[in-house]
């Protein structure tokens, strides 16, 4: 009976969220000037995203009803938005309450409003959450996080009332904006609100500018809010670190360091060995699978996946590319690529875009291999270059080889069969095929297809003129003799 009634109650408390989900509106359109870039500043990339993905990914996972970016009037961020998030446009950069304003058609009197900043990348879906449950419960107007910070400089100090409730929002970016006694209060105001959805409305159409900046103020809505008669409550935040802005370069890194920590700690949690997290970098889409380890000086970007039991690294680059099982890939560079179980990659490999390795396939020690797909168990062991092939299985190329597919004018195509022993320093100048079961001579240029099972032989035959040195000698004099070496006999 115990479980029934939990299982029951489970499906009351999603079935109240879902009716109840909130309008979250993020602020996006700040010029982000301290960055010193031509990049806005919230399509700077953190951990392989641009930084107001965080937020949007962090409201989507919370369950929101609807999602609102803020941008600016050049629409900037409008590219890296997808179809479930809507797009208002702050015409003027007018502050934050202003910002909210630009978005007030998509407010609902009768909902709840989230507001969150989009420089804030490491707000949780679990944050949100407790946020909007705080504010259900509480049956305030409007609900603020907070967090009590050792080093308040630079946050606005929120003032309680004698009865525990908030009064306002002291901002602190200009001297005099507050007192000495309101400076050294360590609560902050972490820039994360929930609001009534009429409350709010009403209180951004009486909200003034008077001050240095003259600048609608977001926080000036609370004083507002309680000259109605409603009340506005605190919602501590467990992990302050949540609240970290991003304003210039400095910060970014400092909110980087943060984010990898919590993929790292994902993935280690999950089974996966990263031997020295300090000494690796992994993007927030790479998926790893259990058992595999991560060796250090490695980086994982994009939307990589690795398999379940493989190992990359030490000094491997991997780039929106798929890693099998049990393979292993080692001082490599691997971008766009799809190497298959249990294959064997480097060391100084590069693997670039269209490179697919089958099951077994081994890419060498100084291989490049590109739009190129190697058959299960094929080799290609050290010094050649691969580009626009097909290689059956079991094919083992010989060094140096090189397949020669540009003619100047098109890529052209070089298939070689299954069970090719290619001999050493061959050339297959494409488009040209190569039979099954096949062999190439060491330093054959192939210009012509090999049936199957031949011996492809292109290469003059070898000529030796005796007496060549001496009658060189006689022509240039013993002056022009080479040097003998240091620790050669006199």
């Amino acid at each position: 009976m115990r479980r029934r009634a939990r299982a029951v109650a489970g499906r009351a408390i999603a079935y109240d969220l879902r009716v109840s989900a909130p309008l979250v509106v993020i602020l996006a359109a700040g010029q982000g000037t301290r960055m010193r870039s031509a990049t806005p500043k919230l399509l700077h990339q953190l951990c392989g995203l641009p930084m107001v993905a965080w937020p949007v990914a962090a409201a989507q996972a919370a369950g929101a009803a609807k999602i609102v970016v803020v941008d600016g009037p050049g629409r900037e961020l409008e590219s890296t938005l997808d179809g479930a998030v809507e797009l208002a446009i702050q015409q003027r950069p007018l502050g934050t309450a202003d910002a909210v304003k630009a978005a007030a058609t998509h407010i609902d009197p009768a909902g709840t409003v989230i507001v969150l900043n989009g420089d804030t990348p490491l707000i949780t879906p679990h944050t949100i959450n407790r946020l909007a449950e705080s504010h259900r419960r509480s049956g305030a107007a409007a609900t603020i996080s907070t967090a009590v910070l050792e080093n308040a400089s630079g946050y606005g100090r929120v003032i309680r009332a004698p009865d525990g409730t908030v009064e306002r929002v002291v901002e602190t970016k200009a001297p005099g904006d507050a007192s000495e006694l309101e400076l050294h209060i360590r609560e902050v105001n972490a820039g994360l609100y929930a609001f009534d959805g009429r409350a709010l409305l009403a209180a951004l159409e009486e909200i003034r500018s008077d001050n240095a900046q003259g600048e609608f103020y977001l926080p000036d809505v609370l004083p507002i809010i309680r000259r109605h008669e409603r009340t506005v409550v605190a919602h501590e935040l467990s992990d302050p670190s949540e609240t970290l802005g991003v304003n210039d370069r400095r910060g970014l890194a400092a909110v980087r360091a943060l984010a990898q920590q919590r993929i790292h700690d994902r993935h280690m949690l999950a089974g996966v060995t990263i031997t020295d997290p300090a000494a690796t970098v992994i993007d927030a889409q790479v998926r790893i699978g259990q058992d595999a380890v991560i060796a250090p000086f490695t980086s994982l970007q994009g939307a990589t996946q690795i398999g379940p039991g493989s190992t990359v690294g030490p000094h491997a680059t991997v780039i929106d590319s798929r890693i099998g099982e049990q393979a292993s890939v080692l001082h490599a560079y691997v971008q766009g690529a799809d190497v298959g179980d249990r294959v064997s990659v480097g060391p100084f490999a590069y693997l670039r875009p269209g490179a697919v390795l089958r099951e077994g396939a081994k890419a060498g020690t100084f291989v490049e291999i590109k739009n190129s797909d190697l058959g299960a168990g094929a080799k290609v062991p050290h010094l050649s270059y691969i580009g626009d092939a097909e290689i059956g299985e079991r094919t083992n190329i010989g060094a140096g080889t090189i397949t020669a597919n540009y003619d100047y004018v098109r890529k052209n195509r070089t298939t070689i069969g299954a069970r090719v022993r290619g001999g050493v320093h061959t050339s297959l100048i494409a488009p040209v095929t190569v039979g099954d079961d096949a062999y190439t001579a060491a330093g054959s240029v192939i210009t012509k297809d090999v049936p199957p099972g031949a011996l492809g032989v292109a290469r003059s035959r070898q000529e030796n003129i005796e007496g060549y040195a001496a009658r060189r000698e006689q022509r240039t004099g013993p002056a022009n003799r080479p040097s003998p070496s240091v620790d050669s006999p006199s």
